[in-house]
């Protein structure tokens, strides 16, 4: 057993740790409360380590672990991606300042180290909630130490943060009330613990480092393969979401008479697949019998082939090697003033620049960006203060990482949804300083309830809701309201929910999935609910949530 480790054994721990939550993501993603298509948890904390994942396979390995530990803390950072994606981050810069100085680190050292990490996390979040990977990672942390204190041996330290981990992760549906209710485990502390459980795994030997889903040789011989070793001409590659229940073994075996490298998975109520043939059309049009097709890609690998080895046939300039994450410096200031919003959807990017918005960052449900995505758009920002938008509950933090990163003043206003970043957009005015403006902008936030409507992801039950996968689901302020069959049951079942609401202006954003005469009966109905109020549907084009509504 080990004693001490070094930079390269550092690295090979996060890159199992890595490895763990590539493979699991799915799993990490299913213990979301709601069955809402977001994928945030396991989605996020895959891509935040990721970046330093990535970063440690491209770059030569170091042997100190205070090298290791910052290049890692550095990368995550700049990736951090949602909350869970941003604790994770915090976890590992502190563990980097707990680390900072030493050439290799002692199983004392550590676990020191990772306590270093948890205080790190804590001081960060507001108000940090029990039952969460912060509990988690705090408890193992503890126990860490106090096994430090009677073994040298890292095995043993790892063994007893894990054992305490997994502990902790079975008490915190009893600690969260909502997880309670769901009856499932907090998922950020699931993903820490398959952390741990793969970087002991790679301290006992029993797991190994993958290659990254690298090739055998570090760069392919273009050349080396004739056109006509190319059998399909085009990679075509698309998710469907369900609108029946016609088996995907159809789709497969259709697949396979017209193509090869086929992958078709079938995720509860979508399909992905990805198939080379030479109908890239008819494969469409097979699939458009299942249900809507979601996105699309199609290449031409004979025009890449020729592309690719005619790039490799000519000298290469000499350049330097560029950073994949250099952030632009700051531009200068011009006014005031800026804004940064976070959106999906080009309807809603739109109304965004028309409301003022110097910088869209494209994100929001299942594609929340990094730090990195929203410094760089303030850092191009030509003003001295910079209000962020983040407009979703999950980039709050994110946002809030780039404050100390640039020498602009960046003022996140925390808006939990579109509807709110919209409604606080409307209140800019030139005429007002930065610090009214602020007060502005958060009152705006407490005036608009938010009602989501997408489509379940899955079977569930919660809260004594019976949740079916494609039914409607609908939340109201992040609350489950409940799932209904068809948008009339939909519309009927809103009642309860906005029955004690009196409000002025209701504007309907429908998404990219919904045609405009649909939207404009369901504005209709929804309008004969709330007969006081001015009524609006605008075009959002969002993605995952079929209509969002601000009611104010």
């Amino acid at each position: 057993m080990r004693e001490y480790i070094d930079g390269a054994a550092l690295r090979d721990m996060i890159l199992c740790a890595y490895d763990a939550l590539e493979e699991n993501e799915q799993a990490i993603n299913e213990l979301n409360v709601f069955p809402v298509p977001d994928g945030d948890t396991g989605a996020n904390m895959r891509l935040t380590l990721g970046s330093a994942a990535t970063d440690l396979r491209q770059t030569t390995p170091v042997t100190t672990v205070t090298d290791t530990a910052a290049r890692v803390a550095s990368a995550l950072l700049r990736g951090a991606r949602g909350n869970s994606g941003v604790i994770l981050s915090l976890l590992f810069r502190g563990l980097s300042k707990g680390l900072k100085g030493l050439e290799t680190a002692s199983a004392d050292d550590y676990a020191r180290a990772m306590t270093s990490g948890v205080e790190a996390a804590y001081k960060a979040v507001m108000k940090p909630a029990e039952g969460t990977i912060l509990t988690v990672s705090r408890l193992a942390a503890e126990a860490a130490v106090a096994k430090a204190e009677e073994s040298s041996y890292i095995e043993e330290v790892i063994f007893a943060a894990l054992e305490s981990a997994k502990t902790a992760l079975e008490q915190t549906v009893e600690q969260n009330p909502v997880l309670k209710k769901a009856g499932v485990v907090d998922a950020g502390g699931y993903g820490y613990v398959l952390m741990l459980e793969a970087m002991l795994g790679w301290l006992e030997g029993r797991v190994k480092v993958s290659d990254g889903h690298g090739a055998a040789r570090a760069k392919a011989d273009f050349a080396a393969i004739a056109d006509e070793d190319i059998k399909f001409t085009y990679c075509t590659e698309f998710i469907v979401r369900r609108g029946n229940k016609k088996s995907a073994d159809l789709l497969r075996a259709y697949l396979g008479n017209i193509g090869d490298s086929i992958v078709l998975v079938d995720e509860d109520n979508i399909i992905k697949v990805h198939v080379h043939t030479n109908v890239p059309g008819k494969v469409l049009t097979q699939a458009l019998t299942y249900g809507a097709l979601i996105t699309v890609k199609v290449e031409n690998m004979r025009e890449q082939h020729t592309s690719l080895e005619e790039k490799q046939a000519a000298p290469a300039p000499e350049q330097p090697e560029a950073d994949p994450h250099a952030i632009p410096d700051p531009v200068p200031a011009e006014k005031a003033v800026g804004t940064v919003c976070v959106c999906a959807g080009d309807g809603l990017e739109e109304l965004f620049r028309q409301l003022g918005a110097d910088g869209i960052v494209s994100g929001g449900q299942t594609m929340n960006p990094a730090t990195e995505d929203i410094l760089r758009a303030v850092n191009l920002t030509p003003a001295e203060t910079v209000f962020v938008f983040p407009n979703n509950k999950n980039i709050i933090m994110a946002a809030e990482q780039c404050v100390p990163m640039t020498t602009k003043k960046v003022v996140v206003i925390p808006s939990r949804t579109v509807c709110q970043g919209i409604s606080a957009m409307m209140r800019l005015s030139p005429d007002m300083s930065a610090q009214e403006l602020e007060a502005e902008f958060n009152d705006a936030l407490s005036t608009v309830h938010t009602i989501q409507i997408t489509y379940a992801a899955r079977d569930s039950e919660f809260d004594g809701h019976s949740i079916k996968a494609g039914e409607y689901l609908t939340l109201m302020d992040g609350q489950l309201v409940g799932s209904f069959a068809d948008t009339a049951a939909l519309v009927s079942g809103l009642d309860p929910a906005i029955a004690e609401l009196t409000p002025e202006f209701v504007t309907v954003y429908y998404g990219q999935d919904v045609a405009e005469a649909d939207a404009q009966s369901f504005s209709d109905a929804l309008a004969g609910k709330l007969p006081d109020a001015e009524t609006s549907l605008i075009r959002g084009g969002q993605p995952v949530y079929y209509y969002m509504i601000s009611v104010e």
